[in-house]
């Protein structure tokens, strides 16, 4: 990977940005490999593990923001492994329900430990001051990129507007 400093600071930051995304992802990548999983996979059976609702294919895909085909993909796959399964529509409940099978569980916490260990090695080590500030920084440009999408950033279902979301590591 290459330290590219442009005369044009935005496209420096945009470069940044990216490089760092790729780089650790491809860390959570190798570090996943290692217990049967990629980031998505471990995202979803996170999702599944401590969503504080019905979880549906369409409420999966905004909380990764993908489309709705790509996971779609994902859940035959992880279906077919036999970590999660499809619960169809019935009546009473017009949406199809994701849910945790045995095996999704069992896979769920060694992957929730990787990322914690990603999350540790990576971020934790900055100063809790200059994770805020980056925060601060990136949701300037999120929410620059989700106006030009038309859409925004919201609170969860399930949780209070404002209010920090646990995470169950």
């Amino acid at each position: 990977m290459y330290d590219f400093r442009f005369a044009d600071a935005a496209f420096t930051t945009y470069t940044l940005l990216r490089q760092t995304w790729a780089a650790v992802n491809k860390v959570a990548e190798n570090k996943l490999a290692k217990v049967g999983l990629t980031p998505e996979k471990t995202a979803v059976l996170w999702a599944c593990r401590d969503y504080p609702g019905t979880l549906t294919p369409a409420e999966i895909a905004r909380l990764l923001f993908r489309e709705n085909q790509t996971i779609a993909g994902l859940l035959n796959r992880m279906e077919r492994e036999g970590l999660l399964k499809r619960v169809p529509k019935r009546k009473g409940h017009p949406y199809t329900e994701v849910k945790l099978t045995t095996k999704g569980e069992k896979a769920c916490a060694p992957g929730v430990e990787v990322m914690k260990g990603v999350v540790t090695e990576l971020v934790a080590r900055l100063p809790v001051e200059k994770q805020e500030q980056l925060q601060d920084l990136m949701r300037v440009i999120r929410e620059k990129a989700l106006d030009t999408l038309h859409l925004e950033a919201t609170t969860p279902p399930g949780y209070p507007e404002g209010k920090i979301v646990p995470v169950k590591w």
